[in-house]
């Protein structure tokens, strides 16, 4: 292919859909105390929850720098081939202007820059549509007209298991924390303008799949023929239950099942479910 995509871990793309499309993932940097790791390079999805549970502090994350683009830009580019490198909501994460600041120093047009004002899976399901075209052998503009189509119409309906970690991290007040636990309230957010929006809420966790399921039915309205990503943090439990009723009550035409790692999960902690589907 002589298109590169690229795109960084906070995309959290499945393993075998990163070696199938040939995508190169950029690793976000994880800081606890003991020291600093790479995403998924240095430090597992596992081990990272397994530290996160057991941290005293939260653990902060670390855009990509713009010499670390500018290193991997250039590589590429030395290959002659053409770069697009689609990134994480840049109202979201500082990365997306790491890598236009990379593109701005190698004054290069072959280094092309697509912001999805998404997270996780939201992103996940445009890499993945750039990579099948590139594979095609698309052109770098059909590739980038679609994308723009698709952005408009990609939808996040997410849980998390506690409150702890958006309180934590200043996504959330100690007080509305401190009584949406005592209340058992489990919030449904989803991500709006490139920003986490609260959605809905629900009192207790036998609650959320079907409040889930009803939001995405009204948001997404016919599944026929589409792809529902489903994605969890060490919550493999509520993410099947989750996929049999996104199976019965929406029937889409394929569902992939993702890991979050550190990057979101760093914010929304473990427990956290998710869909992503185009609108």
């Amino acid at each position: 292919m002589s298109i590169k995509i690229i795109a960084d871990s906070l995309s959290d793309i499945p393993s075998h859909l990163i070696k199938e499309y040939d995508i190169d993932i950029i690793p976000l940097t994880i800081i606890f105390e003991d020291g600093e790791y790479k995403d998924r390079v240095d430090i597992s999805v596992d081990e990272f929850y397994e530290k996160l549970k057991t941290s005293s502090t939260l653990p902060r994350t670390s855009q990509v720098t713009p010499v670390e683009f500018e290193n991997i830009f250039k590589k590429y580019l030395d290959q002659g081939r053409e770069i697009l490198y689609i990134g994480a909501s840049s109202k979201a994460s500082g990365t997306y202007q790491s890598s236009v600041i990379a593109k701005d120093m190698l004054e290069s047009e072959k280094i092309h820059i697509f912001d999805t004002m998404a997270l996780c899976g939201g992103i996940a399901m445009l890499v993945i549509e750039a990579g099948k075209m590139a594979k095609e052998g698309k052109s770098i503009n059909e590739i980038i007209e679609k994308l723009k189509e698709m952005k408009e119409k990609i939808d996040h309906v997410f849980t998390v298991d506690t409150l702890e970690y958006l309180q934590k991290g200043g996504r959330l007040s100690a007080t509305k924390a401190a009584i949406g636990t005592i209340l058992n309230i489990k919030p449904i957010l989803t991500v709006e303008d490139g920003v986490v929006k609260p959605l809905d809420q629900v009192r207790g966790k036998k609650k959320v799949i079907e409040k889930m399921i009803e939001l995405s039915k009204k948001r997404g309205q016919s599944f026929e023929n589409k792809t529902v990503m489903i994605y969890h943090a060490k919550n493999i439990q509520l993410a099947e239950k989750l996929k049999e009723a996104v199976e019965s009550e929406l029937n889409p035409k394929e569902i992939i099942m993702g890991e979050i790692g550190a990057g979101i999960g760093t914010h929304a902690g473990p427990g956290t479910v998710a869909i992503f589907y185009l609108r």
